[in-house]
Parts: structure tokens; sequence; C-alpha cells
């Protein structure tokens, strides 16, 4: 598929006078767009609804863009329920996914009213002793460990993961849960990241409603919801196909049919957990040009680094760049664009074939709207980026400053860096 991004050169020439780069910018028409599709999808089941991953685009701003397609929020830590507490959103709207959680972070969420998911046998006791009484609706997260494989190959390995509970589990921990007053169940699982296929929702679909049927048969609980999680992935290359969410849906339709409906099990409720696919595409990371080198290797320089955008550097991951205003310029020239951080790691892209970049120049970084902004981080002292929201009408609105020195040494307590400055 072609890679175009949702802003001209010019739109960008107009926002850095007022918001200066590296910034990221989210594009809302594609975003809304993508929800409705997604609520589409899933239409055909009553109780659907997807839980944002919190954790990919932890912004206000988005998350209520999201919230007027019916989206709740999954949180995994204090300060995301926090978040959520802060745009009024409350009890079964938040799903709180965590592992090794702290005293406080369940105490929270029980307050909230959020949909517990617990990642661990252990926990029933430990969450019961902080909340002194388990709440009437819980979920456990399974692990069947092993391998997880489609059609096209090995996705993932279940067996190396630290998240969930083994099979035997399962059924040990939903008994437990009903001595102990829960009434309404729900199962999650995470088994493969960012597939680019529409088989993996259905076919986790399959494994978890069969599971969901003998949990039933066996241990008397009502099972009321099973949470698909994430996974659902973005073509980050552009030779990749784009997963099409509508027949993903179908698909979770026919083995729904199959699977549940016949034993009576047809109120199920699908839940979901995409971050990737619900904001990657439609956030981008913006920087410019600043400098170049040539030594063994031609080198372009930008203003953002790792602290930006960890992906590259982190996981090896692809990101397209587009170097705006060049879009049909011939990429006649092989570059490394690097960031200013002191770690050799730290690239954009590696023999990147690009149009011929002049300082001042802006490039685009695609796919940077779930796990960018939010993966970044201070080292070398550098300071995060600001956030901006490309709106439908074409105007830009600042969803986060851009951090400041005073930000980087607020915590220091006790210690006035700003009366030793010249």
């Amino acid at each position: 598929m072609e890679k175009r991004a949702f802003v001209t050169k010019e739109q960008i020439e107009e926002i850095v006078t007022k918001y200066p780069t590296p910034f990221h910018l989210y594009d809302e028409k594609g975003m809304r767009e993508n929800a409705a599709r997604v609520k589409e999808a899933f239409s055909w089941n009553p109780g659907f609804r997807e839980y944002f991953a919190v954790k990919a685009t932890p912004n206000p701003f988005l998350i209520n863009i999201l919230r007027e397609y019916g989206c709740g929020c999954d949180c995994s830590s204090q300060t995301e329920l926090m978040l959520c507490q802060a745009i009024g959103m409350e009890g079964e709207e938040i799903m709180f996914s965590s592992n090794d959680t702290p005293r406080e972070e369940y105490a929270l969420a029980g307050k909230m009213g959020a949909i517990i998911n617990l990642d661990d046998i252990t926990h029933i006791d430990f969450v019961e002793g902080i909340l002194g009484k388990l709440p009437e609706t819980m979920s456990c997260r399974f692990n069947p460990g092993g391998l997880f494989q489609l059609s096209n190959g090995i996705m993932d390995n279940p067996g190396d993961s630290k998240y969930g509970m083994t099979t035997e589990q399962m059924f040990e921990a939903f008994r437990i849960l009903k001595e102990k007053g829960v009434k309404r169940f729900g199962i999650h699982a995470f088994l493969a990241s960012n597939t680019v296929t529409n088989e993996y929702y259905p076919q986790l679909a399959r494994q978890l409603f069969e599971l969901a049927v003998r949990l039933e048969q066996e241990t008397g609980a009502d099972v009321a919801f099973i949470n698909l999680s994430g996974g659902v992935g973005i073509p980050y290359r552009p030779e990749q196909e784009a997963n099409d969410i509508l027949a993903i849906g179908e698909g979770v339709h026919r083995v729904y049919d199959e699977v549940l409906v016949p034993v009576g099990m047809g109120d199920v409720a699908i839940y979901t957990e995409m971050g990737r696919f619900m904001m990657g595409p439609y956030g981008a990371l913006v920087t410019k040009a600043i400098h170049e080198k040539h030594i063994h290797k031609e080198y372009i320089g930008v203003d953002a680094c790792a602290v930006n955008l960890m992906r590259p550097a982190m996981y090896g991951a692809y990101h397209h760049i587009t170097v705006l205003g060049k879009e049909d310029a011939p990429c006649d020239c092989v570059y490394d664009v690097t960031g200013s951080l002191c770690e050799n790691n730290d690239k954009f892209a590696i023999d990147r074939r690009l149009p011929r970049i002049e300082m001042g120049d802006y490039l685009f970084i695609h796919d940077a709207g779930a796990h960018g902004f939010s993966m970044g981080y201070n080292y070398n002292g550098k300071l995060r980026s600001a956030e901006i929201l490309l709106k439908e009408d074409g105007s830009a609105e600042l969803i986060r400053r851009a951090e400041e020195p005073k930000d980087y040494f607020a915590t220091f307590d006790g210690f006035d860096f700003f009366e030793k400055l010249v």
C-alpha cells in the first residue's frame, strides 16, 4: 500500500510558526473514520466495547474523541486510572489489566468500579485483602503456553510470556471466585503482537470461546464477556497489506455463531483492547533536518531523537519516512537518519532510500500514533516534545505542550537549579 502523509509541507510550515519541531501530530479525521469502522465491524454483538489501551497514547483529548464512538479504556497503572478519572470515566467503562500489581493500584481500580482483570491466581486473595470483598464482576487472563501460530506460521510464543494463567489455573480461579461471590466472569488473552492478518482475532476467538464453554459447563460460572485484547496490527511497511477490520469482525462473528450460540451463550459480550490499530497510523513524528554528515556513510541529523520515538532504537522497528514537499521526487539517495543521543542506535532509519534531503526539510515519520510519545524518556536530559491535533477543519490544536527545563528539574525538591543558572 502507498503511504502518504496526512499533512502537507505547507500545513507544517504554518504549524511551526507557533510550535517548533519536533512534535507528534495526530489526524482527527483518520481517527474518527477508523473508530467508526471498528464500531461497525462488531455491531453484530450488542455488548461490544473497544477498551482503548491507554498505554499506547495517554492523551485525554484523543481519548475523549474515541469515547464518542463508545470506547472505554484499558488501564495498567495508577496514573492511567487517574487519567480516566479526570475525564469522568468510571465503572465498567474501564478495564484494569495489570501484572505484578501494587496494592494501591488495585485499591484505586476497586474504588473506581473498574473491571479488574486478574493476571495471576494468587491475586485473588491479594485483591480480596485490599478491597475487603471481591467485586461481582471479575476477569481472568489466560495463557495457553506453547507457540501461537496461524496458517502463515508462528506468530508468537505465549510459553515465554510472563502474563496470564495456565488452563488448570483458569478452572481453579473460576471455582474460587464463584465461591467468593463473583457472579459475572470474563476471559482475557493476548497471544500475539502487531499481527497483520485477518486470521488472528477469529482464531484467538475460537480458542477463547471453546474455553468459555468448558468453564461454564464445568464450574457453573456465568461467562459474561470475552476480551480479545489487542494484537491487531498495522502495516508499518509500504509493501504490507492493512488489516480489514470489517473482515476481522465478521470472522469473529462466524466463530461466535459456531461455538457459543449453539450452547446458549449467545449473550456473551465481545471486548477488544486495540491501541496500535486505533491510533498508530493517525499519528506521526514531525522533525526537521538540521545536519548532514559525510563519512563512511551518509547521515542526516534531525532535531528529534529516540526519546521522541524509541521503537526503531529499541526494536529495530521500521517506520516509513516521507520528506514533505518531495513526495513524488525520486528516492535516489541512501541515508541513515539519526538523532542526537549519545547512543549509536539512535537512528530512525538505516540505509534508507529517500529523496535528496536539504537542511530545513521536514520529515514525517509515519505510524507513531501509538507507542510513540508514550514511550518517551529523558535520557541525555532531552525533553519530551509537544503533541498537536490536526483537526478536521485543518486547524492545529496544542493538546500537550512541550516539556521545558523546569519540568526536568521539578522533582529535585530542595535544590533550586534556577537560582544557580546564569
